[in-house]
């Protein structure tokens, strides 16, 4: 693998919130392009795992532009769901990815499934996969968790996604009502992000 520091990036995403994310994870000299810049749409998410999907998109996006491109497929898991929504996170806001509505779902699902679930501790984890993808054909795959547990309400208007409903083991907040500092310290982003940053 190459060890020339990457200077300019694409990032594979068109959700402004993981974009911002990355950003802040990235050493300031980096310069970034997203599919903005392009027009790009991102392609269709025919992985049946993070790191497939992570990769597929990285893969895309570098043939589209030529560049070394970082992609993330990221999402949450909750363990009395079997493990959903897991890849299908954004999915279930529906078309446009709306997260209020993915919210709503998840309590729907853990009410059909038990009508006292929140009295039961609803263990989850937020599981991010990273691809680096090189125009040379050249990849790199990494995985991030961090463990937790579904908060019974909605919780903090930060973050974006499932943040608000995310409460990581041995804290008393949901991810929605961290600073982003506080939240970058432990989240699944930077535990992925920890295993590449020496190609920054």
């Amino acid at each position: 693998m190459k060890k020339k520091k990457i200077l300019n990036l694409f990032i594979g995403s068109n959700n402004q919130g993981k974009i911002k994310e990355i950003r802040d994870l990235l050493p300031k000299r980096v310069q970034i392009l997203t599919p903005k810049h392009f027009n790009l749409k991102s392609p269709k998410e025919t992985g049946t795992t993070f790191i497939e999907n992570s990769f597929l998109k990285a893969k895309f996006f570098s043939k589209r532009t030529k560049m070394i491109c970082l992609a993330d497929d990221s999402g949450l898991e909750i363990d009395s769901l079997n493990k959903l929504p897991g890849i299908y996170s954004a999915r279930w806001g529906g078309k446009k990815s709306n997260f209020n509505l993915a919210i709503k779902k998840v309590y729907k699902e853990l009410k059909k499934k038990n009508s006292n679930w929140y009295k039961i501790k609803q263990t989850a984890r937020f599981v991010c996969a990273l691809t680096i993808y090189w125009p040379n054909n050249k990849f790199i795959n990494v995985i991030g968790e961090v463990e937790g547990n579904i908060s019974k309400f909605k919780k903090g208007k930060k973050g974006f996604g499932y943040d608000p409903i995310f409460i990581p083991i041995n804290k008393k907040n949901t991810f929605g009502q961290m600073k982003p500092k506080e939240k970058y310290k432990i989240d699944h982003r930077m535990k992925a992000f920890k295993k590449i940053r020496k190609f920054f």
